[in-house]
Parts: structure tokens; sequence; C-alpha cells
């Protein structure tokens, strides 16, 4: 856990300390969790601090996963952080509307549906 940061309404710790230490770090694999997801904003929260520690996460990241339920879909927060290009998975549920599907199958590399075979996997 980073200290220095800021406790947000969604429990994270985010701050200046936390994003310098980030800016350092590499990760092969970052796990996310979302405010909003749309193709227009991409990734998106509400609270500036956050979005600015989302980002270096993002940045110091091999490759991104971000798991995020159906409602989430079509929901802007006041900040972006990622666009869906730089998404590698997203791990969603079975309400996803399937035009979202389309267009996510479109801008992200995987696309993994809880509870649904994935195409082309061994069942």
């Amino acid at each position: 856990m980073l200290t220095g940061g800021v406790r947000t309404p969604s429990d994270s710790l985010v701050g200046p300390v936390a994003d310098q230490a980030i800016a350092a770090l590499h990760f092969d694999l970052l796990f996310l969790g979302v405010h909003g997801i749309s193709v227009e904003a991409g990734l998106s929260t509400p609270n500036l601090a956050e979005a600015e520690t989302n980002r270096r996460l993002v940045q110091s990241a091999r490759r991104v996963v971000v798991v995020a339920d159906h409602t989430k879909w079509g929901k802007v927060g006041l900040s972006s952080f990622a666009s869906l290009e730089r998404i590698d998975t997203l791990v969603t549920d079975a309400g996803l509307p399937d035009e979202a599907r389309g267009v996510v199958v479109d801008h992200l590399r995987r696309l993994v549906v809880a509870g649904e075979p994935e195409e082309g996997a061994d069942i």
C-alpha cells in the first residue's frame, strides 16, 4: 500500500506521493475497477486525484485488465484517464448489451463475460 494518499469515496488511496511511487514502478499485469467506461471518454472517474493515480497505474502496466459490470458501460465520470485502446481485457457480466459488446470487440483485444465461454475456448 502506498502511503501519503488521500482516501476517496471508493476507498482508493490517491495523491502525489502515490503517483510518484507508481511512476517509478513497472507492472506486468494491472487489474483495475472503474467508475465508467465509454467509447468517447474511455475509462473515467468522478475524482480528479483518483484519475491521476489511475493514469499512472495504466502507464506503468504492460497489460491492463478492467473489471466492470455492465452498469459501468456508457457512464462517464468527470475525468478520463485511459482510452479503450489501452485496455487489453475487459471482464464484465452477461448484462452488457449486444451493441456494447460489438463496440468493445472493435476497440479491445479481449472481452471476457463471466459465465459465458470465450470464442475459440475449449469447453
